[in-house]
């Protein structure tokens, strides 16, 4: 199989295109990134085929999805605030972008696992989050990856292309960047915890959230598209696990030893109260999946932390 993973050099993508060039029935992985948030040395000691260039380019796309099995796309412009402070680029790539994407795909009739995000739910309040519910976005970075879910599930019903669309929920692991203005709450909070800064909290910190693993995101993807799996609605990736905010920074103060002093800050525009998938539909199609538990993720994220300049 040749298996084509669009921001495939970005901190989710690498992950997956290590779990698939591991893989016997892989014969050839194909990162396209623009390096706009990813990085080639993500991909370092792998026999990834690295393609520098933007899903917004058509050319490119026809070009690289030529004699694809399937195409993971997982390239966007992620983050909230980001979308806030530039709403159209998140919708150029995002939207735009993925509709690129499957035209090439449906030219091409190549296999899509497109990923949307829990933010779609926004404003609904019901927990868990069952696949069923209304979608309420908050921003506009929730308004593109709806739309992302929209094109890719409209194209399986228009022209019968084979399509999987995966929601994810707060993705955390190793390759995720710190140390920026939109940087996700874990690297953020490890990033400080290791530089001996206070742990930055927006709001009261009793927010909660679904934190996935990378490495059980990457087996999704890689079992998805090895099997061709297809569904005709979206599909909940999280295992309805619930956790405040406070509640990951008592864990990472046990992993490091020490208190985590926390400085609170007001709560960000677009960001919703609480997220809890309901994970039933995942395990229907997935039965063997086994994630890994927030404290060993966390553990295993902060030993690669320590991996890098600056903090070891």
């Amino acid at each position: 199989m040749r298996i084509v993973v669009t921001g495939g050099a970005g901190f989710i993508g690498s992950h997956a295109c290590r779990e698939l060039a591991a893989r016997p029935e892989v014969t050839r992985v194909v990162a396209l990134d623009d390096f706009s948030t990813g990085d080639p040395a993500n991909l370092d000691g792998t026999a990834v085929e690295i393609v520098h260039g933007s899903i917004l380019d058509g050319g490119l796309l026809d070009r690289t999805l030529a004699a694809a099995d399937a195409v993971v796309h997982l390239a966007a412009r992620p983050s909230v605030p980001r979308s806030l402070a530039d709403p159209m680029a998140s919708h150029q790539v995002n939207a735009t972008g993925t509709v690129r994407v499957l035209e090439a795909c449906r030219r091409g009739g190549v296999h899509v696992i497109a990923v949307s995000s829990s933010s779609v739910y926004g404003a609904v309040r019901e927990l868990p989050k069952h696949e069923d519910l209304p979608t309420r976005p908050l921003s506009p970075y929730a308004a593109s990856k709806l739309a992302t879910e929209s094109y890719s599930l409209a194209y399986a019903a228009a022209f019968g292309l084979p399509v999987l669309v995966l929601r994810f929920f707060n993705v955390y692991g190793p390759f995720q960047p710190a140390g920026h203005a939109y940087a996700a709450v874990v690297p953020a909070f490890i990033d400080a915890a290791l530089r001996g800064r206070p742990l930055r909290v927006h709001g009261d910190g009793h927010q909660t959230r679904d934190f996935t693993y990378v490495g059980t995101v990457a087996q999704v993807l890689a079992d998805a598209a090895v099997r061709r799996v297809a569904h005709d609605t979206p599909v909940n990736l999280a295992f309805g696990t619930r956790v405040s905010i406070l509640d990951v920074a008592k864990l990472l103060s046990d992993l490091v030893g020490r208190p985590l002093p926390t400085r609170h800050e007001p709560g960000r525009a677009g960001d919703v109260r609480d997220s809890q998938a309901d994970d039933r539909r995942l395990r229907t199609l997935f039965p063997d999946l086994r994630p890994v538990p927030l404290e060993a993720g966390l553990e295993e994220t902060v030993s690669w932390f320590h991996t890098l300049p600056g903090y070891r």
